[in-house]
């Protein structure tokens, strides 16, 4: 439910005019200073529809395929419910590569060569990294109180794995606000509001995708195979973050996100949504915690 790689690599290439450049004077309290070798572990708490899982990921600072300095973190001791989950063969080899460098975006990795299970871990540590790297990229907040609002000139964002979820889209603006800047402890707190744009670039496949759940246009829409048949959903997605970075080096220290999802869901006899039940109101609601422990 969260930033494409399409999105991520589209802001790099912008034009600078348009993603703001930062006057050497002006301060940069959330900018990342790499060092190779350093590493990170992370705690990642979660709550989805009720159901909690926790998971790590373990990462250090080492060069990626272009030559830039990347964190890449492996996924490893999932739960879920409070019992061990066993990932699919080949995950112990599995690493994300995500960076806050301006001039390399953080890129998703392929989705379908996954387990299923570490999609929404992965995409929510995308997420993070897409809103601080966005954020330095824009270049307009310096000082507790500055905002910027970024309107996402992309389309959706997916989170579709092509085999379970056949489609999975949310488009969402950036809204940003710098909350803090604690010069004693050397810390900054980046709020970010991703919130539905005025027009949505989603697809809606059906007649009654297109009528409006809550107050803006719809933003989010999901088809998934089931054991049955079809199961499929629209709505309107927000989400809340708030990024607590050192303000030394530029490391995430803590992320806490609220993701409210107010949704009509219905279930269908074909993937063309032709032949489908009454749809009915379906509250999804997700809250994903990270902590640097190391």
């Amino acid at each position: 439910m969260n930033i494409s790689k399409l999105i991520a690599a589209a802001l790099c290439a912008m034009p600078l005019a348009l993603l703001g450049q930062t006057p050497p004077t002006q301060p940069r309290p959330l900018e990342r200073h790499y060092h190779a070798g350093d590493t990170l572990v992370y705690e990642m708490k979660a709550v989805n529809e009720g159901a909690q899982y926790r998971i790590r990921a373990e990462g250090i600072v080492s060069p990626d395929a272009n030559g830039a300095l990347a964190e890449k973190y492996t996924w490893t001791q999932m739960e879920y419910e409070g019992k061990p989950v066993v990932l699919r063969v080949g995950m112990e080899s599995f690493r994300q590569s995500l960076t806050l460098a301006a001039q390399y975006p953080p890129m998703m990795p392929d989705l379908t060569k996954i387990d299923p299970r570490l999609i929404g871990p992965v995409t929510d540590m995308m997420t993070f990294y897409v809103d601080l790297w966005l954020a330095n990229k824009l270049a307009h907040l310096h000082i507790a109180g500055d905002h910027f609002y970024f309107h996402n000139p992309m389309h959706a964002a997916s989170w579709a794995d092509g085999s379970r979820v056949l489609l999975g889209e949310s488009a969402t603006d950036f809204d940003f606000t710098l909350k803090e800047v604690d010069e004693a402890n050397h810390t900054a707190m980046l709020e970010v509001k991703h919130v539905p744009p005025a027009q949505s670039a989603i697809q809606t496949r059906a007649e009654w995708m297109k009528k409006p759940v809550a107050t803006l246009p719809n933003n989010w829409v999901t088809i998934s195979k089931t054991a049955t048949g079809y199961e499929a959903g629209v709505g309107q997605e927000t989400y809340d973050v708030l990024i607590k970075v050192s303000t030394i080096d530029g490391k995430i220290l803590h992320v806490a996100m609220d993701n409210p999802v107010h949704t009509v869901m219905c279930s269908c006899e074909d993937e063309a949504l032709t032949k489908c039940s009454t749809p009915k109101p379906h509250d999804i609601l997700r809250q994903v915690e990270i902590t640097l422990v190391q």
